[in-house]
């Protein structure tokens, strides 16, 4: 069984970084693509940064500039560090991971809280 583990949320104070990690345990090939999603109260889980196998990032608006997303080598690990963090950081952050073998299987980690507040 595939799981993404994530870790590095916490409390934080504006202008402050953090470094999210997760690392997947269960499969035997590197995932094509792994990001991070993000849900804020009452709000929609929306993308923050995702990283293709090919070497493509993607950023949301919102977090250019400020947030940098990587992976490990070959390993099935992406990290996200987050500088000048503002109030509006705040949610819940996850680790997503995507497989392509004869079809696409998307995998969720359970998810880690970054609150931004002084």
């Amino acid at each position: 069984q595939v799981q993404l583990v994530e870790s590095g949320g916490g409390l934080v104070q504006p202008g402050g970084s953090l470094r999210l990690s997760c690392a997947a345990s269960g499969i035997n090939l590197r995932l094509n693509a792994m990001g991070w999603y993000r849900q804020a109260p009452g709000g929609p889980r929306e993308l923050v940064a995702t990283t293709t196998n090919n070497g493509i990032t993607n950023y949301a608006d919102s977090v250019k500039g400020r947030f940098t997303i990587s992976r490990d080598g070959a390993e099935n690990t992406v990290h996200l560090t987050m500088d000048s963090l503002k109030p509006e950081d705040t949610a819940v952050y996850y680790c997503y991971g995507r497989a392509v073998l004869i079809r696409v299987t998307e995998y969720w980690g359970q998810g880690t809280q970054v609150t931004v507040s002084s």
